[in-house]
């Protein structure tokens, strides 16, 4: 009953998490389309303080846009604001990584070839620690002076990043090790609205309500949120697609899953570049070639070895080498029929039996206790995807999908099931074979 809990709890903030994203995301490339999309006003326009304006028709009707430059004539009624989008992101995100993560430590964030936490408490409190020691570095980062230089500011993110990168490899499952780069980056974001965005509005709309001239204080507020702003934007899609890594082994397995990781970053970070310079009216190409060319060299890079077939061990004639009949010779200018030999053949399907029959009491014993129709493995409620692996047929159907989780280390989860790397080349041997 627990694990079916844990079930409903999963799904329930798995889909608000996916909702609120859409909904933060979506109105974060909103508002850099619009804000890169205004143009010069007319005069009359400017005379009231407006810095940009643009039309856009939607919904069968016209809209007009305006943007002031620091504050309009009289403080509006109602005023809208977005930041629950991005709180309830990243509150829905924290709550996936306590069900996901730190309920079923053992099968998602540990694994023991690279760090022996002794127990799931020390592993959780190491990645509490992680994000909040990762987060921290930002923002001293960014409070600093080099937080007013867009350029020199860009590259300390990237490289801290990449460094993160590496270190939650190390620390974490391949899987987690993903998700936390995810965290870092959800957290990031969250946090440039909680302290930096959403401050230089509320100084900014205060300023307006009492009538005060926005003075350098303020200024300095904008300038810190407008780069905390551009940040979140080359984050999204990153973001995003550690997101969706858990369903991929092929990319986080890996042998240098780290830095595929750090590729996808670069690659989908210039393609927003691509899309952030065509709402400014320039029209660059290449940083969609680019990005096109890099995923097919990854691509390439990343391409698993070719799978060895399973060896057949050589079957031992029934008739003894001295005792065998000896045969005549064929007449000259004749041709020796072929006559199929049947000495050993039921041996042979007997050792094709035991073969069968020790690959699958190797599935039996590391795999079906948790994709079976009821897993027998604590902590799982119904089979992993829904896959039951029991039978040799059930293997020929899931086929593709057992030699990809196997091969890549995907499963077990945490090889909780404790399977060698023996076993491991054996499975994908007999599996490929199907």
């Amino acid at each position: 009953m627990g694990a079916y809990l844990f079930d409903w709890l999963a799904l329930f903030f798995r889909w608000f998490h996916v909702i609120a994203g859409i909904a933060w995301i979506g109105a974060s490339f909103y508002f850099v389309w619009l804000d890169m999309s205004l143009q010069k006003p007319p005069e009359w326009k400017s005379k009231k303080g407006i810095s940009g304006d643009l039309w856009a028709v939607h919904g069968g009707g016209f809209y007009e846009i305006a943007k002031y430059k620091l504050e309009p004539e009289e403080m509006p009624k109602t005023l809208h604001w977005f930041k629950w989008e991005a709180y309830t992101t990243w509150l829905t995100g924290a709550a996936m990584m306590a069900i996901v993560y730190y309920a079923n430590a053992t099968a998602y964030l540990i694994d023991p070839s690279k760090v022996d936490f002794g127990s799931n408490v020390g592993a959780i409190s190491t990645s509490i620690l992680f994000l909040l020691i990762s987060y921290a570095i930002y923002e001293i980062i960014v409070r600093s002076r080099i937080g007013k230089n867009k350029m020199v500011f860009s590259i300390c993110i990237f490289v801290l990043m990449v460094i993160a990168t590496y270190i939650s490899y190390q620390l974490f499952s391949d899987r987690a090790s993903f998700i936390h780069v995810g965290a870092i980056l959800g957290t990031i974001m969250a946090g440039n609205v909680f302290f930096g965005i959403m401050p230089a509005q509320r100084a900014l709309v205060d300023c307006v309500r009492r009538g005060v001239k926005p003075g350098k204080e303020v200024a300095d507020l904008a300038l810190m949120a407008r780069n905390r702003s551009v940040m979140n934007n080359y984050f999204t899609l990153p973001l995003i697609f550690t997101m969706i890594s858990n369903h991929y082994p092929m990319m986080y397995s890996h042998a240098q899953g780290w830095l595929v990781l750090v590729f996808v970053g670069v690659i989908t970070a210039t393609a927003r570049h691509y899309f952030n310079q065509k709402h400014l009216g320039h029209h660059q190409p290449k940083y969609l070639v680019i990005p096109a060319i890099a995923t097919v060299l990854l691509i390439i890079w990343m391409r698993p070895a070719p799978i060895e077939p399973l060896p057949v061990p050589p079957v031992q004639s029934a008739v003894p080498v001295e005792a065998a009949p000896e045969t005549t010779p064929p007449a000259d200018g004749a041709t020796a029929a072929a006559v199929p030999a049947t000495e050993g053949t039921a041996e042979a399907v007997a050792v094709a039996s035991s073969a069968d029959d020790a690959i699958m009491g190797v599935v039996q014993a590391k795999c079906s206790v948790c994709h079976m129709a009821q897993p027998t493995q604590a902590g799982f409620n119904a089979p992993p995807a829904g896959i039951i692996i029991v039978t040799p047929e059930d293997m020929k159907t899931h086929k593709a999908k057992i030699i990809t989780a196997v091969q890549s280390s995907y499963m077990p989860l945490g090889n909780i099931t404790g399977l060698t790397d023996e076993e491991r080349a054996q499975l994908v041997a007999y599996a490929s074979g199907l």
